[in-house]
């Protein structure tokens, strides 16, 4: 039998969805408890400033978006150096993402508070930066939501960059969660299964997704999430990719499943439609050409990927 546990592409397909672009050296064995002190006095060290799931941008003369600060530059926004959390090092130097303090209707006319989604929709800046905005929004989310300690109540402090909370009254520990997503596409040859949440834009038909519960795996999860949604049992299923998600603190695992049966039973209290699509009609909503106007989700997106990669697979 020959070798193919490496036989793969040399770029998998988790590097083309949007916030895998972090090409940060986070060195998570290296952090000090006063790390961000450390970073903050060195003068190549770059900030992230993030407010209310919104990331703050410098805007040029020439329109161009640059969502990086120097420490003293990003002081007249009320930054909380405190609760900074360190993300790593660059090339260029530290990284670090922080919480800032004005609010979006008080800034000046050249910097703009845009939200998370948006900056990474509209493409409003690189691969890199969004990666970075992914992790660092990620961190200061959990922050936010974990200040006081799960076991005693009491208020516990940031520790290690950011990378834990330490509880001064009973001494634990607190690290940060990511919570796991499983995202699937059910599909045959010929066809593929999608649905539209109530939520969703105008026309919008995407792969079905649920979280993944404590002592499940994820085939399980998928199988599980395929059956209660759409009614569809599923046999084998397959990883494709994974991509970080930060609303709040995601990880999006996406996988294919196959079907074992037909008839759909939506449940229309989780689903506005779930229906199948056969390859040409998904050709055209993902380029936008469908005659009824139904569309995909964005390139960035996960589920484009996971329906783009099927599409191509004839």
């Amino acid at each position: 039998m020959s070798f193919r546990l490496f036989d793969a592409p040399l770029r998998e397909p988790s590097q083309f969805v949007g916030f895998a672009g972090n090409t940060i050296d986070r060195q998570s064995e290296n952090r000090a408890d006063d790390s961000v002190d450390k970073a903050l006095a060195d003068p190549t060290t770059r900030l992230l400033l993030m407010n209310g799931g919104r990331l703050y941008l410098k805007l040029d003369d020439g329109g161009s978006l640059d969502p990086w600060f120097g420490a003293a530059e990003s002081e007249p926004f009320k930054v909380s150096f405190a609760h900074g959390v360190l993300l790593g090092f660059s090339d260029q130097g530290p990284v670090l993402a922080m919480p800032a303090g004005v609010d979006a209707e008080h800034l000046p006319e050249t910097i703009k508070a845009i939200d998370y989604r948006s900056v990474y929709m509209q493409g409003l800046i690189d691969e890199v930066a969004a990666g970075a905005m992914a992790q660092g929004a990620a961190l200061l989310a959990w922050h936010a939501s974990h200040r006081f300690c799960s076991k005693c109540g009491a208020e516990s402090q940031m520790r290690a960059g950011g990378y834990k909370r330490h509880c001064p009254n009973c001494g634990t520990e607190h690290f940060p969660r990511t919570d796991p997503v499983a995202i699937m596409l059910t599909a045959t040859r010929e066809k593929c299964l999608l649905g539209r949440g109530r939520h969703f834009g105008p026309g919008m038909y995407s792969a079905l997704a649920g979280f993944i519960e404590p002592g499940e795996t994820i085939e399980a999860a998928v199988r599980r999430e395929t059956l209660e949604e759409a009614g569809i049992r599923l046999g084998r299923v397959v990883y494709h990719a994974s991509q970080p998600w930060p609303f709040p603190y995601s990880l999006m695992i996406g996988c294919f499943g196959e079907p074992l049966n037909d008839d759909i039973q939506a449940d229309l209290n989780e689903l506005e439609d779930c229906r199948w699509f056969a390859r040409d009609e998904v050709r055209l909503m993902l380029t936008r050409e469908h005659p009824g106007n139904l569309v995909t989700p964005p390139k960035g997106a996960i589920a484009h990927h996971l329906i783009r990669a099927w599409v191509d697979s004839e």
